[in-house]
């Protein structure tokens, strides 16, 4: 089992920033991949940005050039670095650790950005 706690959701205006966290335990594989998705109201659970533990990166158009995501395999945590909100942006933000086998999700963090 793996254990997600996010942290770093807010309310920010248009334009703003926000930095969210989320930090893996349990029984971490060293071949994984982390990621973060979003699911605004009404609407279906959605790719914002992954990375494997190898460094490689995939984002969803609608956030390339303004989010960046990275993480620290010493504390198997990965960050997600949101640059020039935008109303769109509000969500849940849900992060994921996937190997081969499972995929473990977090509870959720509430961004809103306000116009």
């Amino acid at each position: 089992q793996v254990q997600l706690v996010e942290s770093g959701g807010g309310l920010v205006q248009a334009g703003g920033s926000l930095r969210l966290s989320c930090a893996a335990s349990g029984s971490i594989v060293s071949n994984n991949a982390m990621g973060w998705y979003r699911q605004a109201p009404g609407k279906q659970r959605e790719l914002v940005a992954t990375i494997t533990s190898g460094g490689s990166t995939n984002y969803a158009d609608s956030v390339k050039g303004r989010f960046t995501i990275s993480r620290d395999n010493a504390k198997d945590t990965v960050y997600l670095q949101m640059n020039r909100l935008k109303p769109e942006d509000t969500a849940v933000y849900y992060c994921k650790f996937a190997t081969v086998f499972n995929a473990y999700w977090g509870q959720g963090t509430q961004v809103t950005v306000s116009s």
